[in-house]
Formats: structure tokens, sequence, C-alpha cells
């Protein structure tokens, strides 16, 4: 009761019923963020938390963020992953300052409480006091006091984890069709990493789950793309969602570099432009089907993309509505030849903050917070291909938008 007033008291109401139109304050708001991180990142909602890779061995540790909270994500024994909040039960001191490491337990340096891999307080200095002078309180109980564990799995190499005891079981969260689409890419392989990338974008996180969801945009704004053949409006393409709304996949077949009435209507084609060293084009066949694309966006922390031979998966950490971290891991898988990692490595230079292509998502999703923030009661226009919402056998389309947006009105209460 007290959160809806909170978002009425500015007037932030969605009162259209018009699926074709999304308001600016859902961008730029403060307090229908804080409902996000509430109702969203802390509720029932599996979030990316890293490859289970990057944690090999007992002991082995990397930090991140989970809406605004950081944890620690920590392999603790053979076949477990434990993920524990970043916090201590003392004093709420954010104890591990490092991205990645290797230790015995988890020990905050203000007052060395001591907690074992999966989150367990087992060490107390001077909770007895000295010279029977001070101490913890008698009925001060460690096994009430460890560190915040969240629930996890660990999906064909990719750990994820919710603060929600109501979350369903990742399957069950992404539905069937959505698993077939998860296993295609994430198939039980090992994984690798190949290497990371970090980027702050000023604006709001959900700007960039709507540029996953809209293949419109792609053969318009990103000259590599059209001029290269990999994702033109001409190609045959698909995006498909789930049951729910909040997840979708951009599907696309790598067309032709060639002239045609499709680059007749692209201000921006460049003909003419060539490749100093066409070997990051140097594309191989090697998943099952005709398509060469499949963006994933599962919702809301990340997007799992495979573009031709290239596979990343794209964390996003929210920072308040107007702005979000964006961090990015490329993979490969362990049995990949030299060849076939060499391969991925530059082909993942058309993404990250410098990307050939990523780039000019950052910008414009910089540019549309700019557009945004001084005039928030206006209304974005999502209705390219209707204003239905429903799986398309084409890109010209931002029906995957509009699903996002209808589920997220239903999470939010809005």
């Amino acid at each position: 009761m007290a959160e809806t007033s909170a978002c009425a008291r500015n007037g932030r109401v969605w009162e259209t019923g018009d699926a074709g139109k999304v308001p600016y304050w859902v961008y730029t708001d403060q307090d229908v963020y804080q409902r996000e991180l509430q109702r969203i990142w802390y509720g029932p909602h599996w979030l990316y938390c890293a490859l289970e890779c990057e944690i090999p061995n007992v002991g082995d540790f990397k930090t991140t963020t989970l809406g605004e909270r950081p944890v620690i994500v920590v392999r603790s024994a053979e076949d477990e992953i434990s993920v524990v909040e970043n916090r201590c039960a003392h004093r709420g001191v954010k104890f591990c300052q490092a991205r990645q490491g290797h230790t015995k337990d988890l020990l905050c340096p203000y007052h060395q409480w001591a907690y074992d891999l999966k989150g367990n307080l087992v060490g107390v200095p001077f909770r007895r006091g000295v010279k029977r002078q001070g101490g913890m309180p008698r009925d001060f109980d460690p096994g009430n006091h460890g560190l915040n564990r969240l629930r996890v799995e660990v999906v064909n190499g990719v750990v994820w984890a919710t603060f929600s005891d109501e979350t369903p079981p990742f399957r069950a969260y992404l539905g069937e069709k959505f698993w077939a689409h998860y296993t295609r890419v994430y198939d039980g392989r090992k994984l690798e990493v190949l290497g990371y990338n970090r980027q702050h974008i000023p604006a709001n996180w959900k700007l960039m789950m709507e540029n996953i969801k809209d293949p419109y945009h792609a053969g318009l704004l990103h000259v590599f793309f059209v001029t290269f053949g990999l994702f033109r409006a001409d190609q045959k393409s698909a995006v498909d969602i789930d049951e729910t709304g909040r997840h979708g996949i951009l599907i696309s077949r790598k067309g032709e570099q060639e002239v045609n009435d499709v680059t007749a209507d692209l201000r921006n084609f460049q003909g003419d432009l060539k490749l100093a060293d066409p070997r990051i084009l140097d594309v191989v066949k090697e998943f099952p089907g005709e398509d060469t694309v499949g963006m994933i966006t599962v919702f809301p922390s990340v997007i799992l993309q495979q573009q031709v031979n290239s596979l990343t998966s794209r964390q996003i950490v929210p920072k308040g509505p107007a702005g979000f971290d964006f961090h990015w891991t490329h993979w490969c898988y362990a049995d990949d030849t030299p060849e076939m990692k060499l391969r991925r490595t530059r082909q993942a230079n058309l993404f990250g903050p410098a990307g050939f292509v990523s780039a000019d998502d950052g910008e414009i999703i910089e540019m549309s917070q700019q557009g945004f923030s001084p005039s928030d009661m206006e209304e974005a226009l999502v209705m390219m291909g209707g204003r239905e919402i429903a799986p398309t056998d084409y890109m010209v389309t931002e029906t995957a938008i509009r699903s996002m947006y209808r589920y997220w009105r239903e999470v939010m209460g809005l």
C-alpha cells in the first residue's frame, strides 16, 4: 500500500491500455526504480551470476552485484557453488573487494569475523571476552548469524541465483520453449572464458533489455551489420517470446553483402566499406539448423548472445534509474580447437564497449535517456508490427518490447 502511494504521489500511473506506448517515467522515476529492485531484482526471478568455469576449484570465488546487492560466488565444495551476500553479519561491511580470487574462508577484515565457504559463521574473535571481561552475550548463537545465502542453480555451465523462495526451478522459469533455445548453445559442454569487457551506460537498465528485443533497429543503426550482411531486414528472421512475455529471443540467418531495395532505404548504408582484415568474418557453421544468430534476453539480468561464432554473456547491473553497468564475458567451449578459439576471439571484436557493432547501442541508449529525462510525462511508441503481442517470423516488429512491458506491469502493479 505504501509502495502504491509512493508511485501515485508523483502521478506515476500507466493510464493507457495501449500496449504500443511506454511512458518515459518508467525510465526516470526513483520510486519506480526502488519498486523494481524489490519486486523484480529481489523478487521471484533468477539472476545471472557467473560461468561455472570461472571458479573451477574449491575456494575459487568471484564477486558480482545482483540488483544493487554485492554477492560472492564461491565454489564451496567439488560439486557445489554457493552465492552469499558480500556483507558481514556483524557491522554490514562489504568485506570482499577483489573481483576474483581463491580463499580458505571468507574473512571480514574489520573485526575478523570468519565464515566458511557456505557462509556459516565459524569464528568471532573475543567471543568469550578477555580476562572474563567483554565478549558476546551468552545467548549469542553463531548459527543465527551467517551470511545471507541465496538459492542457486548451476545449469549447463551457468550459475544462477535468486533471493526469493518463490522462484520456480530454472527450467520452469524459462519454460520448455526457451529451455530449447537455451540448450541449443548451453548444451552441457564445458565452457572456458576468453576475456572480459566492462562499461557503464548512463541509461535505464530496461533500455538494454529492449535493445535486444528490438530487431527493427539492428538493420538500421548498425552499419557494420547491414554492410557485411550479418543482420539485415531482408534476412529470414524470427522473434520468439515465452508464455509470460518476460523472455525473448531474436533469431536470424547471415545474409549477403549486397545492394538491394532494403539498403536503398538506409541513409547510412556504406556499400564501399571493405574489411582491412576479413578474418573477423571467417564464419563457420556449428549449431543445428540454418540460424546463425540467437540473442536471448533472460529477464531481467542477462543477454545470452550467439552471433555467428561469437559467444558472450552480457550481465546487467542496475545503478539507479538512469544508469547501469554492463559486464561482458566472452567464452568458448573448452574442447574447441585452437583455430575455433581464435575465430571466436576475433569475432568478439564486434561486441563490447568498443565493438564495431555494440558501440552503437551504448551511445544510442544514452541518447534515449537524454531525451526521456526532461520530459518524463511523454510516451515512447513501440507499435512497429502492430499492437499485438505474439511471436513473429520477421524482424520489423517491436512485439517483444510490448510483451516485456505487459509482464513488467503485472509484476510492478502499475
